[in-house]
């Protein structure tokens, strides 16, 4: 058993590791996402949000589950320049590369590690006028916790937040730590997007932790709320996984 898993991390750290099979798998990424999103019957509820956002001018970060991140390129309506924050990973390198199959510049690094260059960066492309999307609980989890990281950089570019989340009714949940929802063809999916959280700049410490739980039991409900849609009884991560660990602190439990 040993000697497999130690076989199978080699192979892995050497597709890796190849610039021309890891730029082939991203291809392989990005078709298998059109042919997702074509092959299935979507609808959108909470679209107008962004859509008057942007009517108004304002730049906003997406948020959204690192679990969730499979179908996302499409949810964007692309009237405004979309970049995503990308693990600077190998294996973000992949994510990053199918990103750019659909108009979509990554920036590397994390609201945790390579923080003050992707923080630059990030708050760089909002003045310029562009949206960025980040996975709150990402590289690494815990999965469905908003670090606090994202309300800080919102509260510094004065922008709001947009919790958005998707689903698929064909899908199957993989075994890792996001417990991510890799969607399957032939179905019905939804995009959700949420009322934007807006920070005040002035906010104090505890302040910005109730804006973090608010975002966090948002993002939740909105899993949820996105699972019954497309005809799921239960969502793949519960409210007990993210959002009452949120209203709990929120509360000062």
């Amino acid at each position: 058993m040993t000697v497999r898993l130690s076989k199978s991390r080699g192979w892995r750290r050497r597709f890796l590791r190849s610039a021309s099979l890891r730029q082939i798998a991203c291809w392989v990424a990005h078709c298998y996402i059109r042919f997702v999103y074509l092959t299935n019957r979507w609808s959108v509820e909470g679209g107008d949000w962004t859509r008057w956002l942007t009517r108004e001018g304002r730049t906003f970060i997406c948020a959204f589950w690192h679990g969730r991140l499979l179908m996302m390129p499409l949810a964007w309506h692309g009237l405004t320049p979309f970049h995503m924050l990308i693990s600077a990973h190998r294996d973000g390198r992949i994510i990053a590369g199918a990103m750019t199959y659909f108009g979509i510049e990554t920036i590397a690094g994390s609201t945790s590690r390579g923080g003050s260059s992707a923080l630059r960066e990030i708050l760089k492309r909002l003045k310029d006028g562009g949206c960025v999307g980040i996975t709150p609980d990402g590289p690494r989890g815990p999965a469905m916790t908003v670090s606090i990281g994202i309300v800080n950089i919102a509260r510094l570019a004065g922008v709001p937040i947009v919790p958005v989340t998707y689903a698929t009714s064909r899908r199957r949940e993989l075994a890792t730590w996001d417990r991510f929802h890799f969607a399957l063809p032939f179905g019905r999916g939804v995009f959700l997007f949420g009322e934007p959280i807006e920070i005040a700049a002035e906010l104090d410490e505890t302040g910005i932790e109730n804006v973090r739980c608010l975002l966090e039991t948002r993002l939740v409900e909105m899993v949820r709320e996105a699972d019954w849609l497309v005809g799921h009884k239960a969502p793949a991560l519960t409210a007990g996984d993210g959002g009452d660990r949120a209203a709990g602190r929120a509360a000062g439990y």
